[in-house]
């Protein structure tokens, strides 16, 4: 579904601590990885996906594409959280037309917001394998403000929002280019510094989707509190690299009670989605993101879950041999936390 022949776009992942860009082109010989950048913001210049501060992420994605050499004007990006609802409904068999007219109708009973506030999509999954006289549709709906203000930004950094694609979409687009797939259900996982994306996959097809409100920033917060350091500081303290870590010890502590407490707010989404498929255990947890390198969290989400984990390696079937020194540097420093933005980065403008 994502390779489509068409002009490519570049993936523009706007996070709440740094922004990702990432340029693939697909050849006859696979996917190239043309460039890649990466670059921080300051502290609540985002905030629970508001965009509080536009001007100076602005220059910030203007400094990302400026000192990366980004060429390219049209751009993909990504929006999550609870601004967003991605549900699996079931309805009467009826031809895709006519869905489009009914769709509005149908959407109200699933969606919290005023419809008039929300852009609708859906896509057909098929018969649904209870009653062959419904369908199985995947319904997207998105507040209209929270779009309009990530075009709005994109536009004011001088490039062209040509998609808004929902993360959890993002990552499964470049899992299903690296991974074949899997007989048993897979639940992708992005962690990031203040939400965490989770996609449950049936083979091909998204079956629940949640955006969970927790992320790396907690760690971060917890170290400050604890010795009174700056946000840089206990990014240091957190990833070991400072010399005057006053408690290594300590800081483990921390890292630990956090990331149990990720692992069971994952069990209890997993859980809900037990609820209505009680037959579709989860075996496969693939973690991405910031908190997709943390290793105790493999072990304690194991433990949790009874499911195997491993990080994702978003760029095992994409070449990276034309990427300049520097972005070659950056990617292999950030490539996990890079996934969604490798994700939008294989969108074409001719995409649905």
């Amino acid at each position: 579904m994502i390779l489509k022949k068409s002009t490519h776009l570049a993936g523009l992942d706007i996070g709440s601590r740094s922004i990702k860009a990432a340029e693939i082109v697909k050849t006859r010989s696979g996917f190239n990885l043309k460039r890649f950048g990466t670059v921080t913001i300051e502290p609540n210049s985002i905030e629970e996906g508001s965009i509080k501060d536009p001007e100076k992420v602005a220059e910030a994605i203007k400094k990302l594409f400026t000192e990366n050499k980004f060429r390219i004007k049209n751009v993909a990006t990504s929006i999550g959280g609870y601004s967003v609802i991605v549900k699996k409904i079931n309805v009467q068999n009826m031809p895709e037309s006519q869905l489009h007219d009914t769709i509005q109708f149908e959407a109200e009973q699933y969606i919290p917001f005023d419809i008039n506030d929300v852009n609708l999509d859906f896509q057909i999954l098929g018969e649904n394998e209870n009653n062959p006289n419904q369908m199985s549709v995947l319904l997207v709906a998105a507040r209209k403000d929270m779009i309009e203000e990530y075009v709005h930004l994109i536009e004011m950094a001088g490039l062209v929002p040509t998609i808004v694609d929902v993360d959890a979409f993002a990552l499964q687009n470049v899992y299903e280019l690296n991974y074949p797939p899997e007989k048993q259900n897979v639940a992708l996982i992005d962690i990031g510094a203040a939400k965490t994306s989770l996609n449950v996959l049936k083979g091909s097809s998204s079956e629940f989707i949640r955006d969970i409100s927790f992320g790396c920033d907690q760690i971060n917060h917890q170290i400050m509190n604890a010795f009174n350091c700056s946000y840089d500081e206990s990014e240091k303290f957190k990833f070991g690299k400072a010399s005057d870590n006053p408690a290594a010890e300590e800081i483990k502590e921390i890292i630990s009670s956090v990331i149990s407490d990720w692992s069971r707010e994952i069990r209890r989404a997993f859980d809900f989605y037990y609820s209505s498929y009680p037959e579709d255990q989860i075996q496969h947890i693939v973690l991405s993101g910031g908190g997709g390198n943390i290793r105790q969290l493999h072990q304690i989400l194991a433990d949790e879950t009874g499911a195997e984990v491993k990080t994702l390696d978003p760029i095992r079937s994409i070449s990276v041999e034309d990427i300049p020194g520097a972005g070659l540097a950056a990617l292999k420093k950030a490539a996990s936390q890079a996934s969604i933005c490798f994700g939008l980065a294989l969108r074409r403008t001719d995409d649905k």
